[in-house]
Protein backbone atom coordinates (compact mmCIF):
# COMPACT_ATOMS: atom_id res chain seq x y z
CA UNK A 1 0.00 0.00 0.00
CA UNK A 2 1.38 3.34 -0.72
CA UNK A 3 1.57 6.03 1.36
CA UNK A 4 -1.19 9.04 0.54
CA UNK A 5 0.88 11.90 -1.13
CA UNK A 6 1.52 15.14 1.15
CA UNK A 7 1.02 18.72 -0.23
CA UNK A 8 3.62 20.66 2.38
CA UNK A 9 2.74 23.60 3.73
CA UNK A 10 3.97 27.37 2.68
CA UNK A 11 6.78 27.92 4.60
CA UNK A 12 8.05 31.91 4.38
CA UNK A 13 11.35 30.55 5.66
CA UNK A 14 12.05 28.95 2.30
CA UNK A 15 9.89 30.84 -0.55
CA UNK A 16 13.00 33.22 -1.73
CA UNK A 17 12.62 36.68 -3.56
CA UNK A 18 15.53 37.60 -5.88
CA UNK A 19 16.57 41.54 -6.09
CA UNK A 20 18.62 42.28 -8.84
CA UNK A 21 20.10 45.82 -8.71
CA UNK A 22 22.38 47.48 -11.66
CA UNK A 23 24.33 50.55 -12.61
CA UNK A 24 24.93 50.01 -16.11
CA UNK A 25 26.53 52.81 -18.63
CA UNK A 26 24.16 53.95 -21.02
CA UNK A 27 26.40 56.86 -22.52
CA UNK A 28 26.58 55.52 -26.18
CA UNK A 29 23.91 53.61 -28.45
CA UNK A 30 25.65 50.28 -28.01
CA UNK A 31 25.96 50.56 -24.32
CA UNK A 32 22.33 51.30 -24.32
CA UNK A 33 21.39 48.39 -26.51
CA UNK A 34 23.15 46.12 -24.10
CA UNK A 35 21.68 47.57 -20.74
CA UNK A 36 17.98 47.42 -22.90
CA UNK A 37 18.81 43.69 -24.05
CA UNK A 38 19.99 43.19 -20.10
CA UNK A 39 16.45 44.42 -18.89
CA UNK A 40 14.92 42.79 -21.46
CA UNK A 41 16.74 39.57 -20.69
CA UNK A 42 15.41 40.14 -16.75
CA UNK A 43 11.49 40.08 -17.34
CA UNK A 44 12.05 37.23 -19.98
CA UNK A 45 13.22 35.28 -17.14
CA UNK A 46 10.43 36.68 -14.42
CA UNK A 47 11.34 39.04 -13.14
CA UNK A 48 9.75 42.51 -12.62
CA UNK A 49 10.67 46.13 -12.35
CA UNK A 50 10.71 47.38 -8.24
CA UNK A 51 12.25 50.50 -9.49
CA UNK A 52 13.77 51.12 -12.50
CA UNK A 53 17.39 49.86 -11.71
CA UNK A 54 15.81 47.00 -9.58
CA UNK A 55 14.11 43.88 -10.58
CA UNK A 56 12.27 41.25 -8.40
CA UNK A 57 11.42 37.75 -9.06
CA UNK A 58 9.57 35.47 -6.62
CA UNK A 59 11.18 32.02 -6.35
CA UNK A 60 9.59 28.48 -4.37
CA UNK A 61 12.76 27.68 -3.10
CA UNK A 62 16.48 28.33 -2.88
CA UNK A 63 17.33 25.85 -5.16
CA UNK A 64 15.59 27.24 -7.95
CA UNK A 65 16.43 30.72 -7.08
CA UNK A 66 20.04 29.90 -7.73
CA UNK A 67 18.76 28.48 -11.27
CA UNK A 68 17.39 31.88 -12.01
CA UNK A 69 20.53 33.78 -10.61
CA UNK A 70 22.61 31.10 -12.46
CA UNK A 71 20.42 32.75 -16.02
CA UNK A 72 21.38 36.24 -14.59
CA UNK A 73 25.09 35.73 -14.46
CA UNK A 74 24.74 34.58 -18.05
CA UNK A 75 23.28 37.83 -19.55
CA UNK A 76 25.65 40.29 -17.49
CA UNK A 77 27.07 42.74 -19.73
CA UNK A 78 31.16 43.37 -19.89
CA UNK A 79 30.43 47.00 -18.47
CA UNK A 80 27.83 48.34 -15.08
CA UNK A 81 27.83 47.17 -11.58
CA UNK A 82 25.27 44.32 -10.78
CA UNK A 83 23.79 43.27 -7.61
CA UNK A 84 22.01 40.16 -6.95
CA UNK A 85 20.60 40.22 -3.19
CA UNK A 86 18.24 36.86 -2.22
CA UNK A 87 16.04 37.27 0.70
CA UNK A 88 13.32 34.95 2.30
CA UNK A 89 9.28 35.62 1.49
CA UNK A 90 9.53 36.18 5.50
CA UNK A 91 11.65 39.42 5.27
CA UNK A 92 10.08 40.70 1.96
CA UNK A 93 6.69 40.71 4.10
CA UNK A 94 8.08 43.31 6.37
CA UNK A 95 9.74 45.86 4.10
CA UNK A 96 8.28 48.86 4.47
CA UNK A 97 7.82 51.11 1.15
CA UNK A 98 7.13 54.93 1.58
CA UNK A 99 5.87 57.19 -1.72
CA UNK A 100 6.99 60.90 -1.27
CA UNK A 101 4.87 63.23 -2.67
CA UNK A 102 6.53 66.05 -4.25
CA UNK A 103 4.94 69.64 -3.52
CA UNK A 104 3.25 70.86 -7.06
CA UNK A 105 3.31 74.73 -7.75
CA UNK A 106 -0.63 75.82 -7.52
CA UNK A 107 -2.07 75.92 -11.04
CA UNK A 108 -2.10 79.21 -13.04
CA UNK A 109 -5.14 81.66 -12.09
CA UNK A 110 -7.94 80.76 -14.90
CA UNK A 111 -8.11 83.59 -17.79
CA UNK A 112 -11.45 85.11 -16.76
CA UNK A 113 -14.05 86.56 -19.27
CA UNK A 114 -15.49 89.86 -19.05
CA UNK A 115 -18.81 90.52 -20.67
CA UNK A 116 -20.69 94.11 -20.51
Amino acid sequence: MTEPSRQTAFNAYDAMWIYVMFDLPVDTKAKQKRAHQFRTGLLKDGFSMFQFSVYIRPCPSRENAEVHIQRVQRIVPAEGMITILLVTDKQFGQMRTFYGEKEAPPPPAPIQLELF
